[in-house]
C-alpha cells in the first residue's frame, strides 16, 4: 500500500468527535463481511487506511468497541456515527469514509467479504432514484 500525503478531516453527525490525517494509504474499499454489516447497520462498511502516526482525534473520542479479539471498532457516544475500525496489530487503522468531511475524493479500490454481499447488491443502480435536497 503506498502513502499519500493529504489532509482529511472528518467526525460523526453531531460533531462531538473529530478527526485529523496527514497521510492516507491508497486503500480505499468495501467490506460486506457480516461484521462490518452488523458495525455500521448496513450492507457494507467504506474504510480507508490511515498510518496511525498519521492520525489525531482533534474533538473528543470515539467509543470503543471490541468487536473481536483483534479489532476495536469506534463510534461517537452521542450520535452512534461509525467512525473506526482499528485491527489493533496493523500498523495503520481504518476510518468510515462516510464519516470524512470529503468522501468523494476516495473512491473505493477493492471489495472484501463477498461471500456476504447482498446477492441483489449489483442491481442497485438499476433502481429509480430520487434527491433529498428537492423541493
Amino acid at each position: 500500500m503506498d502513502a499519500i500525503a493529504v489532509i482529511i478531516t472528518g467526525g460523526c453527525q453531531c460533531g462531538a468527535v473529530r478527526y485529523r490525517a496527514d497521510t492516507v494509504l491508497d486503500s480505499a474499499h468495501i467490506c460486506h463481511c457480516r461484521m462490518c454489516q452488523k458495525a455500521v447497520g448496513n450492507l457494507f462498511a467504506a474504510l480507508i487506511g490511515i498510518p496511525r502516526d498519521a492520525f489525531c482525534w482533534t474533538r473528543g473520542a470515539p467509543s470503543l468497541f471490541q468487536s473481536s479479539d483483534p479489532v476495536l471498532r469506534g463510534f461517537c457516544g452521542d450520535c452512534g456515527t461509525p467512525l473506526l475500525y482499528d485491527y489493533t496489530a496493523s500498523k495503520h487503522l481504518n476510518v468510515t469514509i462516510g464519516s470524512l468531511d470529503n468522501p468523494a475524493a476516495f473512491p473505493p479500490q477493492v471489495q472484501f467479504g463477498k461471500e456476504a454481499r447482498m446477492p441483489w447488491f449489483d442491481d442497485i443502480c438499476r433502481l429509480p432514484d430520487e434527491g433529498t435536497t428537492e423541493e
